[in-house]
């Protein structure tokens, strides 16, 4: 038996071509200005926020940059694929910017609810598309309140919507004593609301009067929780609206207070907070709070 021919019997592979072609050497010029006014405008666009116009501005710039891209694929790289993927990309940029400046002009509100945007939740940040679904939920109904005349009754009304003022003042009085005035964009209800968990009920312990003609929005209590249910979001801006409607309101009675001697009373004093109804009965000769015509409360 003859041996083997191990110098025959190379089992060693040979290394397989490589399908892409490795850069023997790269170039000494830069690419144009075009190539780099590309890509700081799709840089710009990749910075855009969120909403109707952080969209506008993300796909504006992006069909700039995309643009930039096709000129320069075009006059510069020659490559008849780099440009048609930048001009297909162009296009369903710009088709974005289209739709989007669309729905911007087909979101839009009464004069009056366009104040209340302005005024209560465009500072919170809240998108025109929500703030939709907050006016399809009363309706889109301004309500109407001559002077005079009561929006509730102490001891009387129900507790059953949430009410915003858009225009008019109302004045808001307890056992006959005025205690405050509520303004535009001012809550009528907010204490009510939300002394009362959605399974409850309650009346009004104040009633409010109209000093002049009013004019503002309601809310159905039923309602709004199921849109408070479907939207979170929502949710938790009506909660840091009312809540903070609350703590001015408290704050204007508490520069109303004051002591015997005439110095302010601050009502956030746990003493006065937490005391008991009998408590409260002997401090009427120490509180004193100044109601129209002179007199205490």
């Amino acid at each position: 038996m003859e041996p083997p021919d191990f110098e025959a019997m190379n089992f060693t592979a040979a290394p397989a071509a490589s399908f892409y072609p490795v850069c023997d050497g790269w170039r000494d010029g830069s690419e144009g200005s075009m190539f780099h006014l590309a890509h700081i405008f799709l840089f710009l666009g990749f910075m855009g926020g969120s909403g109707f116009y952080g969209l506008l501005y993300l796909f504006s710039f992006l069909a700039l940059g995309f643009l930039c891209c096709s000129v320069w694929a075009w006059a510069d790289a020659c490559s008849t694929d780099s440009f048609l993927w930048s001009f297909a990309l162009l296009g369903a940029a710009a088709a974005q910017v289209l739709h989007v400046t669309y729905r911007l002009r087909s979101v839009s509100f009464q004069g009056e609810f366009q104040e209340l945007y302005r005024c209560m939740f465009q500072r919170l940040g809240v998108s025109l598309a929500h703030f939709g679904e907050i006016v399809a939920c009363c309706d889109g109904d301004v309500q109407t309140l001559e002077p005079d005349h009561c929006f509730a009754v102490e001891g009387k009304t129900a507790i059953d919507k949430l009410s915003v003022l858009l225009a008019g003042r109302v004045r808001v009085t307890v056992n006959g004593e005025f205690l405050h005035y509520i303004y535009p964009f001012q809550f009528l209800d907010s204490p009510e609301w939300d002394s009362l968990r959605p399974s409850e009920e309650g009346v009004f312990q104040v009633t409010l009067w109209a000093d002049n003609p009013c004019r503002f929005v309601a809310w159905r209590r039923k309602k709004l929780y199921l849109l408070f249910a479907k939207h979170r979001y929502i949710a938790r801006i009506f909660a840091l609206v009312v809540r903070n409607d609350i703590a001015e309101k408290l704050y204007s009675l508490n520069d109303k207070a004051f002591d015997c001697s005439g110095h302010r009373y601050d009502l956030r004093l746990p003493s006065y907070c937490h005391m008991p109804g009998t408590e409260l009965e002997k401090t009427d000769g120490f509180l004193q709070v100044p109601v129209q015509g002179g007199r205490t409360a």
